[in-house]
């Protein structure tokens, strides 16, 4: 297993796009729990903390579909780092100015969040050119998947010690200006600035034209509503056993499950088509939610199923990664990874705001129950749209693959959409 991740490590490039694009995406990361943070140190309700929350995330599944089309049309420095100054710049203004006006205030994260740049569609978006082998392209995935996790675990504990050594608002200022300096490191990178999206043809619906790109939306906004739902249902779990670190264990373990999962499936070398690879393990990431709903009493066993519950995110997340650079239309490889950051998000937030009621009428086990039912949809989504993702582009008249693309050779209808 490390001998394949260092020969990725080693070659060009691979480490500082990783590492900054980690960096540049802490701001987007983060941004819920700095932006409560410091509504409730100037004195906000956690009403008003939640409004400016939402504002931001929906703001920010708007904008990256559309700055991800940007950059597929105009390239990456000329997007990105314009945006991750005006998002810093924004989130800035909102430290700075504070929750009033409340118009302003709103404005500063809504903005903030309609310029956080696309950095997760634009790294994967890289991969091809900067590899040009498949393996290493699916490895490359495979660990992008699992610095997520790293992030999202890591990036709190970051906003955590600020709020402790100094304040909320510098929590604001300083993680998005590192932020910024992420993107920089990235956009100026070789790869990056001689990275072009393919001549693409002109067509409103953009990546969204793909029949396959759509099938892949659909399965994984189900993904998200049942994270969303877990998130809150591990809350719930704790109250009812009088600990709160309970969540922490649940959804720590949940995040080591995801981290050993997509280590293990980056490190091997796969054969055969993606899409079914992704139905089976798609089913397996169903099938491992569903235990979650029997609640145990220990919560050491507990934790153990929140782990078995992680396994096959990464792992589905980096396979789904392949199946959309062969589904996207050609010269829309960003927009199209990005509309995937967009729907997951908007699924979580929905398992998040669904989940409320349904633990209030029937419990914690009901609502890790709504996570198990959004497993089970998301196989089903897969499953009825199976004769779709069989045709890699899914668009009506899309051009056959290349004979010459020198991924197909290493796994049979891998293409890559982009050029250097």
């Amino acid at each position: 297993m490390a001998t394949g991740y260092l020969e990725l490590l080693r070659a060009g490039h691979v480490l500082r796009l990783l590492t900054g694009t980690l960096i540049g995406r802490l701001p987007h990361g983060t941004a819920a729990l700095a932006i409560v943070l410091f509504t409730r140190a100037e004195g906000g309700g956690y009403s008003l903390a939640g409004v400016f929350a939402a504002v931001h995330g929906l703001a920010t599944a708007v904008g990256q579909p559309l700055l991800g089309r940007l950059v597929d049309l105009y390239g990456q420095f000329r997007v990105m780092l314009p945006a991750a100054v005006a998002s810093a710049l924004a989130m800035g203004l909102f430290a700075v100015a504070g929750t009033e006006p409340f118009a302003l205030a709103c404005a500063a994260v809504l903005v903030a969040g309609l310029t956080t740049p696309p950095l997760e569609g634009g790294l994967r978006a890289l991969w091809p050119s900067v590899l040009g082998r498949g393996d290493l392209v699916h490895r490359a995935y495979a660990l992008d998947a699992v610095a997520q996790e790293v992030m999202f675990a890591g990036g709190p504990m970051v906003v955590m010690l600020l709020v402790a050594f100094w304040s909320e608002a510098a929590a604001l200022l300083v993680i998005n200006a590192v932020g910024v300096l992420g993107a920089l490191s990235v956009v100026v990178s070789a790869p990056s600035r001689r990275w072009r999206g393919a001549p693409r043809e002109a067509h409103w619906l953009g990546a969204l034209r793909s029949r396959g790109l759509l099938a892949l939306l659909g399965c994984f906004f189900f993904v998200g509503v049942a994270l969303g739902a877990i998130s809150v249902a591990a809350v719930a779990y704790a109250d009812e056993r009088g600990d709160e670190l309970v969540a922490s264990y649940l959804l720590s373990g949940l995040g080591a499950g995801a981290l050993l999962g997509g280590l293990w499936y980056g490190a091997r070398s796969w054969a055969g088509e993606p899409e079914r690879r992704l139905r089976a393990l798609t089913a397996a990431l169903a099938v491992c939610y569903v235990p979650l709903a029997l609640v145990p009493e220990q919560v050491a066993a507990m934790t153990g199923l929140a782990a078995l519950a992680g396994v096959f995110l990464a792992p589905g997340l980096a396979c789904a990664f392949v199946v959309i650079d062969r589904h996207a239309p050609v010269g829309t490889v960003t927009e199209a990874f990005s509309w995937l950051v967009t729907t997951f998000g908007v699924g979580a937030a929905v398992g998040t705001a669904v989940v409320g009621p349904v633990i209030e009428s029937g419990g914690d086990a009901a609502g890790f129950a709504l996570a198990g039912a959004g497993g089970v949809l998301s196989f089903l989504v897969l499953l009825a749209t199976r004769s779709v993702l069989a045709v890699p582009g899914g668009v009506s008249g899309a051009p056959p693959e290349s004979e010459n693309d020198r991924n197909a050779a290493r796994e049979p209808g891998f293409r890559s959409e982009h050029r250097a």
